[in-house]
């Protein structure tokens, strides 16, 4: 009888914990802990081990050993027999929600199938710098669109029952000098451009920050009690701030300030925080929360109520992830240019097919640093096209050999070219040129054949002084180890193009928003970000500068048309229609031109939605609200405003192809559904939002 009453009070006290929330139960745990137990929470063992990052276990109390991987696009840290996913800014570049979880789910699973129970990504630092040289593990340039990228990624990590971690927090914008520099950020753009990512990371439930090397404002980065007070106060984080690798300053200032846990050791947070502790320079309390922020996350994930499992030498491959993986890399291709709408190609009309480039054999599919993954195989662009067009004569030169490269392209029915940009962390990009040698091939090429298709495999954006001399051009942002299968499915047609550029391609070097040297890379260590909110596409549109190509631009085989653009109940709605013969995908964007008094810039993102039409489908695509979109950041204030006014929504395929414009007054109003069509379009009459008092009608709708 005694035995049958423990094993019922042993489920009682596991359910009941169980009914506790996870923050609940940390700071019980927290409560049964010696210092020293608190301790072990709070630092790293140092390098050398079997991860990037690790903690001791506390067996007394069942707490497991935090081991902590990099990286955003996969397992790294030289760990073998993984999937070499496509960088994360490609898998933005296809502007698709339910992939972009797809992505983080299987890289997840893989990271909790070698061992790991923190993974050390999403990267959403703004890719302010377009020579970023971490641009590719971004979400790109605009705070909108990272946003909602960054919510299904950490969902997907999470899912998994491991711990996802936003970084870099925040304002690590360039790689050059990131360890000295200090970043100095205007306090609006802070709030409108650099802290979005992370506030939605923390609104999905991500359980761990990193912060950054650089300082912010003269404080570094991992000490700035501003910053991380923003952080867990008005963004409201529950979980926990890590260092960025041995970016630790300081005990005292570091730990009251708000930093949880130093990485890879505990020089600062071992013996010394014991100190500091104990002599009352930082309250018991502090370091009680540091412990309980670690904990909370891991009771939400689920680490704290499985077994560990997964072991570094694990094999976390599967063909799931290979099919996944192709997917992703095909589906983030961009299309940037298509004359004469020479793609996709045909094997009939095409017998002849160049391949030129070295990148053609040794494609440039992923970046390095801490985020690089070892590539169990490499799909080559040659390989792949000769697979694909084996009814073709397909043959190839190399890209030192010009002059045999040229004969052979004259001779042939079609010239494709390859090239390839290299990026690591830590280095930013010189220039955003493919080089010399290989501009120079490209033209060299085009002089002797009008049928050139350029495919770039880079990081980021990339400057094309030949873009009239050829007809087609591909941009793949680092595809993974689906390179070449993934370009010949859109070359000959197996897929349609669909991606759209999450960044803005300029024509030179120089047209860039922060492009004096007090901006970037910084003058003595400062980097001033006097451009404010104008970052990317925003800063092109309010300087009048046309780009190479437009943030959001994207064609396809097909063409799509847009019409019956209203408003609908407070939302906007528009028909999107295939106006072609093959079925295909679009993004119809949604932009806001705020009332002029506001201070913003021409348009900013303000949704978009991708959808799958066949050939004659037409779908009503509709854009909801949230309050936040109509909000600016007032210093004067020191808090968020609500716009009031007359807005122009902007309905295209690009920031710079719209459609459609629909005018709305938007009162100053708890309730979104206070906007007021103001112009009169198709169907627009008898639009009536709800709450509101009457239904204002003047003007015209433009549409295309």
């Amino acid at each position: 009888m005694r035995s049958i009453l423990l094993i019922f009070l042993g489920i009682f006290m596991a359910v009941s914990a169980v009914q506790l929330s996870p923050a609940e139960r940390a700071k019980n745990l927290v409560a049964k802990m010696t210092i020293d137990e608190k301790l072990i929470l709070v630092g790293g063992l140092g390098l050398g081990q079997d991860y990037a990052g690790v903690t001791s276990a506390i067996p007394r109390l069942n707490v497991p050993s935090l081991h902590l991987q990099d990286g955003p696009q996969g397992v790294a840290d030289g760990l073998t027999q993984v999937t070499f996913w496509p960088s994360t800014l490609a898998v933005v570049s296809t502007w698709d929600l339910h992939l972009m979880q797809k992505y983080a789910a299987a890289i997840g699973w893989e990271q909790k199938k070698k061992g790991v129970n923190i993974h050390l990504g999403p990267m959403v630092n703004i890719a302010r710098v377009p020579t970023g040289g971490r641009n590719f593990e971004s979400f790109g340039e605009d705070p909108y669109l990272s946003s909602s990228m960054v919510v299904p990624y950490v969902l997907g990590v999470q899912s998994n029952g491991i711990i996802a971690t936003v970084k870099h927090f925040v304002d690590n914008n360039q790689e050059k000098n990131r360890t000295i520099t200090s970043a100095n950020v205007p306090q609006r753009a802070q709030w409108e451009i650099y802290y979005p990512a992370f506030k939605a990371a923390v609104d999905a439930g991500v359980g761990s920050v990193m912060c950054s090397y650089n300082k912010i404002n003269e404080t570094w980065a991992c000490e700035n009690e501003k910053t991380l007070s923003d952080l867990k106060g008005r963004m409201g984080f529950k979980g926990f701030v890590m260092s960025d690798w041995f970016a630790t300053h300081t005990t005292v200032k570091a730990a009251n300030a708000g930093l949880d846990q130093q990485m890879p050791n505990n020089d600062y947070f071992g013996q010394n925080l014991k100190n500091a502790v104990q002599s009352g320079q930082v309250p018991m309390s502090r370091l009680d929360d540091m412990a309980i922020r670690i904990l909370t996350p891991c009771f939400s994930v689920g680490i704290m109520d499985s077994i560990p499992s997964g072991n570094k030498n694990a094999n976390a491959r599967n063909a799931t992830h290979d099919v996944l993986a192709k997917t992703l890399a095909t589906t983030s291709i961009v299309l940037v240019k298509n004359a004469l709408n020479l793609l996709p190609l045909t094997n009939s009309t095409y017998r002849k097919i160049a391949i030129i480039g070295d990148d053609a054999i040794k494609p440039q599919a992923g970046g390095s640093g801490s985020g690089g993954v070892v590539p169990p195989f490499v799909s080559t662009p040659l390989s792949a096209i000769q697979a694909r067009a084996k009814k073709s004569q397909v043959k190839f030169a190399g890209s030192s050999d010009v002059s045999f490269a040229t004969q052979l392209a004259a001779s042939s029915d079609v010239a494709i070219i390859f090239v390839g940009a290299k990026s690591s962390e830590g280095i930013d990009q010189k220039s955003l040129s493919l080089g010399d040698a290989n501009n120079n091939l490209i033209k060299e090429v085009a002089k002797v054949q009008k049928k050139v298709i350029v495919v770039t495999h880079t990081p980021n954006a990339v400057l094309m002084p030949w873009i009239d001399q050829v007809a087609s051009v591909l941009v793949s942002t680092y595809p993974g180890q689906e390179c070449g299968s993934a370009a010949a499915s859109i070359l000959f047609g197996d897929a349609n193009p669909s991606g759209k550029l999450p960044v803005t391609f300029p024509v030179s070097d120089s047209q860039v928003p922060a492009s004096e040297p007090k901006n970037y890379p910084g003058i003595g260590n400062e980097a001033d970000y006097t451009e404010g909110i104008f970052v990317g596409y925003r800063w092109y549109d309010a300087k009048n500068q046309v780009p190479l190509f437009p943030f959001g631009h994207g064609l396809s085989y097909t063409t799509f048309h847009y019409s019956n653009a209203k408003f609908v109940d407070g939302r906007i709605q528009v028909d999107v229609k295939n106006n072609g013969t093959r079925s295909g995908q679009e993004v119809a964007q949604l932009y806001f031109g705020f009332p002029a008094s506001a201070g913003e810039p021409p348009k900013v993102l303000r949704g978009f939605k991708k959808v799958s039409l066949k050939p004659s489908e037409t779908q009503t695509v509709t854009f909801s609200f949230k309050q936040e979109d109509f909000h600016i950041w007032r210093v004067d204030k020191n808090n968020w405003e609500d716009v009031k006014g007359t807005f122009t929504a902007f309905i295209g395929s690009s920031s710079r192809d719209i459609r459609a414009t629909l005018t709305f007054e938007k009162e100053l109003s708890p309730l979104i559904e206070e906007i007021k069509p103001i112009i009169l379009g198709e169907g627009l009459k008898n639009a009536k939002p709800r709450g509101s008092v009457g239904n204002r009608t003047r003007g015209s709708t433009t549409q295309r």
